[in-house]
């Protein structure tokens, strides 16, 4: 079940994807089935990711991302694909990483929960 979020919450999600651009869970599998070179990257929570994830994903939580991204892509210019549970934390950290100078930043909209549902693969750790 999709959590209820804040008014407040939706206003912010709602003004980041103004500024950014994203990518459909069809989109991305495409891609991953033509095996672009591509960074995927989950900004879930630890405890999320503990329970399945899309497989070749790296892990770098939202309250970490703007902290170690530059470390594990210094690319600024680097295709990067981000995803969490719905498509809304995935969409603030796309905008911060533009403000960080990424100029080649995708959110999935629908996130993992949309790609489950869709039945595509998943990765048990």
């Amino acid at each position: 079940m999709a959590p209820t979020h804040s008014a407040g919450f939706l206003a912010v999600v709602s003004e980041a994807k103004q500024h950014i651009r994203e990518c459909t869970i069809h989109d991305l599998k495409s891609r991953l089935d033509r095996g672009e070179r591509l960074h995927l990257i989950d900004v879930r929570e630890d405890h999320e990711w503990a329970v399945d994830r899309v497989q070749g994903a790296t892990h770098l939580g939202r309250g970490v991302l703007e902290r170690d991204i530059e470390a594990k892509i210094p690319d600024h210019a680097a295709p990067i694909v981000l995803y969490c549970g719905g498509g809304f934390r995935s969409a603030l950290a796309a905008w911060n990483l533009g403000k960080m100078g990424y100029t080649n930043v995708l959110s999935m909209d629908g996130g993992i929960r949309a790609w489950r549902e869709a039945g595509y693969p998943l990765e048990k750790p």
